[in-house]
């Protein structure tokens, strides 16, 4: 970015006032020396957040790590597992994986005696790079696969159950396929200094907080202390004692019982309305949004805050003149349903075999969605169009090795150079001639062995192998030209969104995509529908949660082969959890999971969700979405997307002073869809933390930004997952039953904590 002029004006405090010519990035408060400099790019702020220092001395490959790797890896992916057959969901986060994994480190070091046997449980003093190497494995584990999903689905709608041979190799054949493309583009979308991942950031400023000595780093720790134990004893009120904080809406107080003013300003409840004005006081929700706030970058934070409101303006507009017919459905609703409004039963269209037939369709008629979810389907494909279009004319240097080596004197050299004994790849990788030019983490990188792009070649040619054999042998009624096309298309996907991911850690969704294109290749098939899902939406979701934890491993300093080992043992355990668990489940629930209300300890309601939009999607595609048809407008939103990004380039080439490369097309079209679902209430005290932290501290105090910004946003993220984890089981039903606070004013359990009008 280039220097702006600053001029200094005279103020009437001991601060220094500054007028600036030029962006909001600019430093408005403090001196520009060395600590005070404004951090305006990715480099600046991975170099100046995190430690670049590197000790080689420390050794991840003990004992402990894989004790405690292997447990909380367990641990993970069984809870990860049995809440998907919960009617109350739990997520294993990165943090609060990070923190237990501290906490069991530290009483393993201080407790442990360093003699005979037992020195293998406590080798020394428990380090970062043990740390990094457990987060990463339990990470790789501590979620329910999707395989599981379709399992799931199998045995309980079509009667249909796999041989556990079969579902093990389903399971790692769709978890690892993404790990090996992703971990060919590593060169791309993980070593330069402008693949960021900011949603890491605050797990590595704790970590400094707790490894680095000195002055300065006992300070930093008191601070995350202070903050952990704070935030850690609120949560118990917005939770469970005052869930009114949740979202405090002056304007649901005001009229309580007006249907509009809790469509447009009540959210504190699910699918209650958009938000609009509430405040939330409760951080995880706050943090749920688009990640933590005090980590997105401002950029991506002030395109999705465009996107948002226009999301409210067109919400209101499509509900309020019955585009669709929308008032015969719920404001907000991801449900089908028949014309009168009343829940569209899918299973009336089936015939014996699970596939939609004609002749009931036309019995039952064509099923509707609610306006809302339409416009979030819009905009999805127009932010997923647009990414192309928009990375390929900002982006295109940052993307161009992914395409430069397709010619025949590359290929002719790695032909040349081929050695299929990938055992003895030594993994040493040459130092460039000007080493400067190196994002500094990865320089520091390259003193150890690499996990060569043969070990994830080879990973990706048996995933692909295993997966098409697979498909044949679990009569999942996809071909093996629609199983490669998923791949093709993951393959693709992986590059453009993973570096949009990285550069602004906001994480856009394939899946209505990949459901959209399988309803047109395998229409009327569900079967088929869900199996290209897996292969294609699925992979690219791991191979993001890949090259964030490699993101991970690079900040730390924790050896490449170190990194991939914990990933694939990770992977593979939670895996083998995944199934047996879920065979467990099913095997003494199935009526509970088949029911529509299910108990408060066991519901069926992912898998019915994962079948009813297989059907959806798979069988009906071309009857809601082809071009003539009630919801055409969907998939031409994609034609829509990819010119969307053209007038911001074309106006930034002729105008640059307007500065519309400041703005991320795609983020802003995907979030006039954002308030679709869920809670609400939070989305403003979301925005005024990340206009405080990344635009006032940012640019105000830059000194305090660097050293507390992201520190604190690990304290609040720890403290607040810890305690919700507890509360989870201890009040709010995990464990069976709910012990909710009785009601009164600021608990409202009869209706909207927001006490807006429940419609």
């Amino acid at each position: 970015m280039a220097t702006e002029t600053v001029e200094w004006t005279p103020g009437a405090t001991d601060e220094k006032s500054y007028r600036v010519k030029g962006d909001i990035e600019t430093s408005t408060r403090e001196d520009d020396t060395d600590e005070n400099v404004v951090l305006q790019n990715e480099r600046d702020i991975a170099t100046h957040v995190i430690s670049v220092d590197d000790d080689p001395s420390l050794n991840p490959w003990t004992f402990r790590a894989f004790f405690i790797g292997l447990g909380l890896s367990a641990f993970g992916g069984s809870l990860a597992q049995i809440y998907y057959f919960k009617p109350q969901t739990i997520i294993v986060s990165l943090m609060f994986l990070a923190i237990i994994s501290y906490v069991i480190g530290l009483a393993m070091e201080t407790f442990i005696p360093r003699h005979g046997l037992l020195r293998y449980l406590n080798p020394g003093p428990f380090n970062k790079k043990e740390n990094a190497f457990i987060i990463i494995m339990c990470s790789a584990a501590a979620n329910s696969a999707l395989a599981t999903e379709l399992l799931a689905v199998q045995r309980l709608y079509y009667n249909i159950t796999p041989n556990a041979a079969s579902s093990i190799f389903l399971l790692f054949s769709s978890q690892l396929l993404g790990y090996g493309i992703g971990g060919l583009m590593r060169g791309i979308l993980l070593y330069p200094s402008k693949m960021l991942y900011p949603v890491v950031l605050p797990l590595l400023s704790m970590f400094d907080a707790f490894y680095l000595d000195g002055t300065e780093a006992r300070q930093r720790l008191k601070v995350f202390y202070f903050v952990f134990t704070a935030i850690f004893i609120w949560e118990i009120f917005p939770e469970w004692i005052f869930p009114l904080l949740t979202g405090l809406s002056i304007i649901c107080l005001a009229a309580p019982n007006n249907a509009t003013v809790s469509r447009v300003f009540g959210g504190s409840n699910g699918n209650e309305g958009l938000g609009l004005l509430s405040l939330c006081f409760d951080w995880q929700y706050i943090s749920s949004n688009a990640g933590n706030p005090m980590a997105i970058p401002l950029r991506a934070q002030l395109s999705s805050f465009i996107g948002y409101v226009l999301c409210v303006v067109v919400f209101v507009s499509v509900f309020y003149n019955n585009i669709w017919e929308s008032q015969n459905f719920p404001f907000l609703a991801q449900l089908l349903f028949y014309e009168n409004g009343t829940v569209y039963n899918q299973t009336l269209i089936m015939n014996s075999n699970y596939e939609v037939d004609p002749t009931l369709v036309a019995e039952q008629g064509l099923p509707f969605y609610a306006g809302s979810w339409i416009i979030n389907l819009l905009s999805m494909n127009l932010g997923l169009a647009a990414t192309f279009t928009h990375l390929l004319l900002w982006n295109k240097d940052d993307l161009r090795a992914a395409w430069t080596w397709m010619n025949m004197e590359t290929l002719r050299s790695w032909r040349a150079n081929f050695d299929w004994k990938f055992w003895k790849h030594s993994g040493k990788r040459e130092v460039p001639a000007n080493p400067g030019d190196l994002d500094p983490h990865y320089r520091e990188m390259l003193k150890y062995p690499d996990a060569p792009n043969s070990w994830y070649l080879l990973t990706l040619i048996l995933s692909f192998t295993i997966g098409l054999v697979v498909i044949y042998k679990m009569n999942s009624t996809l071909p093996w030209w629609g199983f490669a096309i998923a791949v093709l298309l993951a393959a693709v996907s992986i590059l453009f969104f993973g570096a949009l991911y990285a550069i602004t850690g906001i994480m856009l969704s394939i899946q209505t995509l990949t459901q959209m294109i399988a309803g047109y290749l395998h229409n009327g098939m569900p079967m088929a529908n869900m199996f290209f899902v897996l292969y294609s939406y699925n992979t690219v979701s791991q191979a993001l949660l890949l090259l964030r934890d490699l993101k991970i491993a690079q900040y730390a300093k924790l050896p490449p082969r170190a990194a991939f080992t914990a990933q694939i043992i990770g992977t593979s355990l939670g895996a083998v959890l995944n199934y047996v668990l879920m065979n467990s489940i099913i095997e003494n629930q199935r009526e509970i999971l088949l029911s529509v209300q299910g108990t408060n300890i066991w519901s069926g309601q992912q898998p019915q969700s994962y079948n009813s939009q297989a059907i959806a999607w798979g069988g009906l595609a071309h009857e809601l979405f082809s071009s003539g048809q009630r919801y055409q407008w969907v998939p031409l939103s994609y034609i829509i997307g990819l010119v969307a990004p053209l007038p911001f380039w074309i106006i930034h080439r002729y105008w640059p002073r307007l500065r519309m490369d400041y703005y991320y097309t795609p983020i802003i079209c995907f979030y006039i869809g954002a308030l679709c679902a869920g809670i609400n209430s939070s989305v403003v005290s979301y925005y005024m933390v990340s206009f405080l932290c990344q635009w006032w501290l940012r640019t105000r105090y830059p000194r305090w930004f660097v050293k507390y910004n992201y520190l604190v946003g690990a304290a609040l993220d720890g403290g607040t997952q810890v305690m919700v984890f507890i509360l989870s089981f201890a009040v709010q039903g995990a464990a069976g039953k709910a012990h909710l606070i009785p009601e009164w004013w600021g608990a409202n359990q009869g209706g909207n904590y927001d006490r807006c009008l429940s419609l």
